[in-house]
This record gives C-alpha cells, sequence and structure tokens, in this order.
C-alpha cells in the first residue's frame, strides 16, 4: 500500500505540492518533488504520468495549456480547487500525526 492516506499517496502529495504556486509541465514536476522532497521521491517519468493520470481523473489537477518547445508538445498541468482542498486536508493529517510525537518528546 502507497505511503499516504487513501486521499493521495506520497508521491501523489509532492506532485500537488509542486503545482501550488504555478502550472509546471512534466519535466519541471518531476525536478520539484525531487527537491521538495529532499531527493526521496524520484518517479520516473512512466510512474509520474501515472500519477498526473489519476489526479486529472479525479479533477484534482487539469491540464492548463500545452504548448511545443523544439518540435516536442509540452503540457502543463495546474492544481484544480478540489486537488487544493485534498492537499490542504492531507497537510493537516500528517501536522496532527507529527503533533501526537512532538508534542510528547517535548520537555513540559
Amino acid at each position: 500500500m502507497p505511503r499516504g492516506t487513501g486521499e493521495v499517496s506520497e508521491p501523489m502529495y509532492y506532485v500537488l505540492v509542486a503545482l501550488l504556486d504555478e502550472p509546471l509541465h512534466g519535466h519541471a514536476i518531476l525536478k520539484a518533488v525531487a527537491e521538495l522532497s529532499g531527493r526521496r521521491v524520484n518517479p520516473s517519468v512512466g510512474t509520474l504520468y501515472g500519477i498526473l493520470e489519476r489526479l486529472n481523473d479525479r479533477g484534482l489537477i487539469a491540464v492548463d495549456r500545452e504548448e511545443t518547445v523544439g518540435g516536442r508538445s509540452r503540457r502543463y498541468f495546474r492544481l484544480a480547487e478540489d486537488g487544493r482542498g485534498v492537499l490542504e486536508a492531507e497537510a493537516r493529517r500528517m501536522q496532527r500525526a507529527a503533533s501526537l510525537v512532538i508534542d510528547r518528546l517535548s520537555p513540559a
């Protein structure tokens, strides 16, 4: 079972985070996911496009635009409103889970 919740796996979470500020194309998403995760999450190109397809099918992201660069098609994705809600809910879930440990380890 993937890490994360039933809502999103860990790689999906980082893809959604990568799209918070602006639409990105596949290569830029891969780079952002690696940086945001401290290089812990490094999906292959095939895995990334599977993630993007699932997120798009669920209405969490959408295609923003397509352009041709050097004869190659480049598709940009943006975070949809539902994606923003799922991302915020997942971040809050992780924050509550982390506070269970941090609060207990912190001196009174």
